[in-house]
């Protein structure tokens, strides 16, 4: 009686050992199949990609503009957009025109700022402190070149009257 239980056990084993083998064997096909082979949940169309406010940002930076106030004008708003300050075509020129007459050189050499040796420089007359506090990455750390100056300047209207097109004097 204990040959014939050996015998069958030892029948029985060797069968779950080929059924165990030749199952591992399929389910290591399937497997590698369903890996090479994409879903239509793999194939399906990429989608197109978020652009971050930097990225925006920087892509205003690729963007080319003429070295001109209309362009200076224009690349401040791209800027001004990816970062969120809010402002216009039409108040910054206003603004521009009253305060430099458009001359990136312009200086005060007049009012109580340039007495306490803090002249207003560029575009929008902007003092060095003012520059400091408000300047937006991504643009020069430099009080004169214009756009950076019109983008501090735009972001300093933004913090104190709610937009640049706020703006209709001195400010």
């Amino acid at each position: 009686m204990a040959s014939t239980q050996t015998k069958t056990r030892a029948g029985r084993t060797a069968r779950f050992r080929k059924i165990s083998v030749a199952g591992i064997a399929t389910v290591g096909t399937a497997a590698a199949a369903l890996t090479l082979i994409p879903s239509p949940a793999q194939a399906a169309e990429p989608t197109a990609p978020t652009v971050p406010a930097s990225k925006a940002a920087a892509a205003a930076a690729e963007k080319s503009y003429p070295e001109n106030l209309d362009g200076w004008i224009r690349e401040s708003l791209d800027i001004m957009k990816a970062k969120g300050i809010p402002g216009s075509y039409e108040g910054l020129h206003r603004n521009i025109m009253r305060e430099s007459a458009g001359d990136p050189n312009a200086q005060n050499g007049w009012d109580i700022n340039a007495q306490n040796g803090t002249p207003s420089k560029g575009l929008l007359q902007v003092i060095q402190p003012t520059f400091d506090a408000y300047h937006v990455a991504g643009t020069p750390n430099d009080l004169t070149d214009p756009v950076a100056n019109i983008t501090a300047a735009a972001n300093y209207a933004a913090d104190k009257y709610g937009s640049i097109d706020n703006v209709d004097s001195a400010y």
